[in-house]
């Protein structure tokens, strides 16, 4: 809700440099969390960091669930073959350490948010794909889906009509406990000047931005 509302709770650009002298403040009625090195509100700078860091959470997250719902349905619908394949290919996947991959891919570019956001998507729909063919494989013997094909619908009518919304639990489940970890790799790779770059306000950038000055300011 801070996130959201944050421009109407704590108006003010969270960009704005300070005066001469009034960097690392101590907190104060006018800066209520202090100041960083450059004078800039810290309050703000946070509001403002949880809209990003929530916002490269819920996209890279719904990426990686709607990849790794689609390999799942496609691999437990399918035949002995594709589930082989696409599970092998998952495997694969998963056997690299998920943050090496991350590290390696976000390095060979220019950094940027999108980038972070579809990296942190693209690597991490393997459990989700997992998970998904598991349910699917359950629920293709159930007795309602063996009468939709009695009736003739089409394999696609089924996956469509009759498996997904039966995944939705599953998959939203999947999706929000995923944020959490989406928001802590953003921040590492912010962290590292990988992730988000000036103007944009990271949580990670901010904590880097502060590592300096930990013995000399609030």
């Amino acid at each position: 809700l801070v996130a959201l509302l944050g421009p109407l709770l704590f108006p003010g650009d969270p960009s704005a440099l300070g005066e001469s002298g009034q960097g690392l403040q101590a907190p104060s009625f006018s800066h209520f969390l202090g100041t960083d090195a450059l004078g800039r509100d810290i309050l703000l700078r946070l509001v403002h960091g949880a809209r990003v860091s929530l916002f490269v959470g819920w996209v890279s997250v719904l990426l990686s669930v709607l990849i790794g719902t689609g390999v799942g349905m496609v691999a437990g619908l399918g035949s002995g073959k594709v589930d082989r394949l696409l599970m092998g290919l998952t495997d694969v996947f998963m056997a690299f350490p998920r943050i090496f991959l991350i590290l390696l891919l976000v390095s060979l570019t220019k950094p940027s948010l999108l980038l972070v956001m579809v990296v942190i998507g693209v690597t991490g729909w393997m459990q989700v794909a997992r998970l998904v063919r598991a349910e699917t494989l359950s629920l293709r013997e159930r007795e309602f889906i063996g009468a939709a094909e009695g009736l003739g619908l089409s394999p696609l009518r089924v996956a469509y009509a009759h498996i997904l919304p039966n995944l939705l639990p599953t998959v939203i489940v999947a999706l929000s406990l995923r944020i959490g970890g989406a928001i802590l790799t953003e921040a590492f790779l912010s962290f590292l000047g990988l992730g988000a770059q000036e103007p944009v306000i990271s949580w990670g950038a901010m904590i880097q931005q502060g590592r300096g000055h930990l013995l000399d300011g609030w």
